[in-house]
Protein backbone atom coordinates (compact mmCIF):
# COMPACT_ATOMS: atom_id res chain seq x y z
CA UNK A 1 0.00 0.00 0.00
CA UNK A 2 1.32 3.55 -0.77
CA UNK A 3 0.02 6.51 1.61
CA UNK A 4 -0.33 9.92 -0.87
CA UNK A 5 -0.59 13.27 1.09
CA UNK A 6 -2.37 15.75 -0.95
CA UNK A 7 -2.66 19.85 0.12
CA UNK A 8 -6.27 20.93 -0.89
CA UNK A 9 -7.42 24.52 -0.58
CA UNK A 10 -11.42 25.26 -0.10
CA UNK A 11 -12.52 22.72 2.02
CA UNK A 12 -14.53 24.53 4.87
CA UNK A 13 -16.85 21.89 6.41
CA UNK A 14 -16.94 17.83 6.79
CA UNK A 15 -19.73 18.37 3.47
CA UNK A 16 -16.51 19.24 1.66
CA UNK A 17 -14.41 16.43 2.97
CA UNK A 18 -17.46 14.25 1.98
CA UNK A 19 -17.08 15.29 -1.24
CA UNK A 20 -13.54 14.76 -1.77
CA UNK A 21 -13.32 11.29 -0.28
CA UNK A 22 -16.37 10.24 -2.01
CA UNK A 23 -14.69 11.14 -5.78
CA UNK A 24 -11.54 9.46 -4.66
CA UNK A 25 -13.10 6.50 -3.57
CA UNK A 26 -14.40 5.79 -7.04
CA UNK A 27 -10.84 5.38 -8.55
CA UNK A 28 -10.11 1.71 -9.03
CA UNK A 29 -7.16 1.28 -6.66
CA UNK A 30 -7.63 3.57 -4.11
CA UNK A 31 -8.42 1.73 -0.85
CA UNK A 32 -8.93 4.70 1.88
CA UNK A 33 -9.22 8.48 1.70
CA UNK A 34 -9.34 10.25 4.68
CA UNK A 35 -10.13 14.19 3.98
CA UNK A 36 -9.75 17.00 7.04
CA UNK A 37 -10.56 20.42 6.28
CA UNK A 38 -8.93 22.04 9.26
CA UNK A 39 -5.47 20.71 8.12
CA UNK A 40 -6.22 21.32 4.62
CA UNK A 41 -5.29 17.65 3.56
CA UNK A 42 -6.43 14.40 1.98
CA UNK A 43 -4.47 10.97 3.19
CA UNK A 44 -5.24 8.38 0.69
CA UNK A 45 -3.89 5.07 0.78
CA UNK A 46 -3.93 3.19 -2.87
CA UNK A 47 -2.40 0.02 -4.14
CA UNK A 48 0.75 2.20 -5.48
CA UNK A 49 -0.92 1.73 -9.15
CA UNK A 50 -2.52 5.31 -9.29
CA UNK A 51 -0.93 8.21 -10.45
CA UNK A 52 -1.06 10.63 -7.95
CA UNK A 53 -1.87 13.13 -11.24
CA UNK A 54 -4.88 11.44 -11.36
CA UNK A 55 -5.85 12.02 -7.89
CA UNK A 56 -5.56 15.69 -8.16
CA UNK A 57 -7.16 16.00 -11.38
CA UNK A 58 -10.30 14.31 -9.43
CA UNK A 59 -10.04 16.84 -6.88
CA UNK A 60 -9.89 19.36 -8.98
CA UNK A 61 -12.98 18.59 -10.93
CA UNK A 62 -15.12 18.79 -8.33
CA UNK A 63 -14.19 22.08 -7.49
CA UNK A 64 -11.50 22.07 -5.46
CA UNK A 65 -7.53 23.93 -5.57
CA UNK A 66 -4.71 21.24 -5.03
CA UNK A 67 -1.57 23.34 -3.25
CA UNK A 68 1.77 22.25 -4.76
CA UNK A 69 4.89 22.31 -1.60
Amino acid sequence: MKETIIKVQGMVCSGCENRVQNALKNIDGIENVVADHVAGTVTITSNGEVSENVMKEKIEDIGFEVKED
